[in-house]
């Protein structure tokens, strides 16, 4: 994808490749506290050199273009799920699925764990100066044991009915079981019983409607995802090592960006 940097208001903007950020920038051994997101982590999980290249050494990658659709979904979700915390009542769908036990979670800082830009949940890991961070679509609670239950909204369009089985066994989804496993970590982290299934809400548009019409049909379903938080430390553990030094990791062999930028080098030289 060609990637052009624009100014809101001024048309194009000259791009440098550089963040300019600087609490986007993490140098190594640094004392100060850093803010390390679930997406950053998950860079770090797809390819530790791009993750490198990003966090320590400040360059920035091409942006791809915004969801505009999904984020719609979302937005209209918690507006259902909001009005549902307000009144205390289950949602439509939770009688549907057989979790009429179930309610939203009612807590003062729910807009604030929602806004992945300027909070989210937080959690200071162990004794370190790095603060872990997650926007989470929404949590939802056990009205009988008051668990606390992960849940996030996702949007796709797809023929046919979408089973727990083959949504969860899609390679493709690998990322979505890490976001989960990430978000019960943090929750867990600051001190809430979190149950052990989490959910993915999942909105499928309908593709054998006759036309457009200016509307859109989706089959909701209710996706349970028991998650594992086991692996997280470890592997932030390694990544800690890696941010701590100066030596520029090797690239996922499967990374179509380092294998562009290799590639991309070796051109400009020949010529």
């Amino acid at each position: 994808m060609i990637d052009l940097k624009r100014h809101p208001k001024k048309g194009f903007a000259k791009a440098t490749g550089k963040r300019v950020k600087k609490k986007s920038i993490y140098s190594p051994r640094q004392s100060s506290d850093f803010q390390m997101s679930r997406s950053k982590f998950s860079d770090y999980l797809t390819c530790p050199r791009c993750f490198y290249l990003d966090r320590v050494l400040g360059l920035e990658t091409p942006k791809t273009p915004g969801w505009t659709l999904n984020s719609t979904v979302d937005n209209l979700l918690k507006k259902e799920f909001d009005e549902s915390r307000k009144n205390k009542k289950p949602h439509r769908l939770f009688k549907e699925n057989g979790l009429g036990h179930l309610v939203p979670f009612d807590h003062p800082e729910m807009d604030n764990w929602r806004d992945a830009l300027h909070h989210g949940l937080r959690l200071r890991y162990k004794n370190t100066n790095i603060i872990l961070s997650g926007g989470i679509d929404d949590i939802w609670q056990d009205t009988k044991t008051k668990k606390l239950i992960v849940v996030d909204y996702k949007s796709q369009a797809k023929n046919g009915l979408v089973t727990t089985k083959d949504y969860l066994d899609d390679a493709f989804r690998d990322g979505y079981k890490i976001q989960m496993d990430f978000y019960a970590y943090l929750l867990s982290g600051m001190g809430f019983d979190v149950d052990p299934t989490s959910y993915f809400l999942v909105c499928n548009a309908k593709t054998d409607e006759d036309g457009f019409h200016a509307t859109m049909h989706f089959d909701e379903y209710i996706i349970p995802y028991n998650w594992n938080k086991e692996w997280i430390e470890a592997k932030i553990d390694q990544m800690l090592v890696l941010i701590n030094q100066h030596e520029i990791p090797k690239p996922h062999p499967s990374c179509r960006n380092c294998a562009y930028a290799d590639q991309y080098s070796k051109v400009l030289v020949a010529n």
